[in-house]
């Protein structure tokens, strides 16, 4: 059963992937590179990048047509170099920035190059690629930029002091990006995930409600942004929960996450 649409969408619905040029960078592993897979199984013409040349080579093979670009998001030469190459083809119709690097530690276990590195690679990363591929874009009034971000970045959480911040601030971003860039023809999109079972969450050792695959994370991406929202978050079991404590007073708001996490 469908339901009538309330509200317009606040990006423009994608009909159609066939031939739609997609460049995701963090592609390697996980949600990356589960989403480029299906985008290409959609008909789109895929771009991927990322630091591990191998794992993208693999990609290839398996994904006739794709193509690959090796970076560290870290470097925006090799990024704007990249970039460069993605649209030798044609212009770009999306870039989904899923790169991300993640250590669950105590704020008490402070590393301070650590939570450096988080921002590198997570936060100064996604603005490189952002600035490789806007220009163009608006030049061309067409194109979208998707971001990786987390319900991590929702709010504070236990073990979070080093990765939730990143997620926080890609979650600003893109509301600041959408109200600039909305007007000029440009479509902006934030995608939220719960738990994803990838090698980044196999690094915890407490328990992840709600925990879903890379290939049904790709899924409600795509989904999203077909459908054009601005937000996508998933599972919903799980993010709607995590949206309602994320608006509560702190004072409760703490009370029920030190509960619910034993710290």
């Amino acid at each position: 059963m469908t339901f009538p649409r309330l509200l317009p969408p606040l990006n423009p619905p994608v009909d159609t992937w066939q031939g739609c040029r997609v460049w995701l960078v963090g592609a390697s592993s996980g949600i990356g590179r589960a989403a480029a897979s299906a985008l290409h199984a959609r008909g789109a013409q895929v771009h991927v990048s990322g630091r591990n040349a191998q794992a993208l080579d693999d990609f290839v093979a398996a994904h006739p047509g794709a193509r690959a670009w090796p970076l560290d998001v870290r470097n925006t030469t090799q990024v704007a170099r990249a970039a460069d190459r993605v649209r030798e083809s044609g212009p770009l119709d999306m870039m989904v920035f899923c790169a991300a690097y993640y250590q669950g530690k105590s704020i008490a276990d402070f590393d301070l190059q650590d939570m450096l590195e988080h921002q590198a690679v997570n936060y100064a990363g996604a603005l490189g690629a952002i600035g490789a591929v806007l220009p163009a874009m608006l030049r061309e009034g067409h194109g979208h930029i998707s971001l990786l971000a987390s319900v991590a970045g929702y709010r504070g959480l236990p073990r979070s002091a080093a990765y939730g911040p990143t997620k926080a601030a890609l979650i600003h971003l893109a509301e600041t990006m959408y109200l600039e860039l909305h007007g000029r023809g440009l479509g902006v999109s934030v995608v939220n995930p719960g738990f994803v079972d990838t090698p980044m969450t196999a690094k915890n050792d407490f328990a992840m409600p709600a925990m879903i695959g890379p290939a049904e994370a790709a899924h409600r991406m795509i989904l999203g942004w077909e459908r054009g929202h601005f937000e996508i978050h998933f599972p919903r079991r799980f993010t709607w929960p995590m949206k309602l404590l994320a608006r509560l007073p702190f004072r409760l708001y703490q009370a029920l996450v030190r509960r619910g996490t034993g710290t």
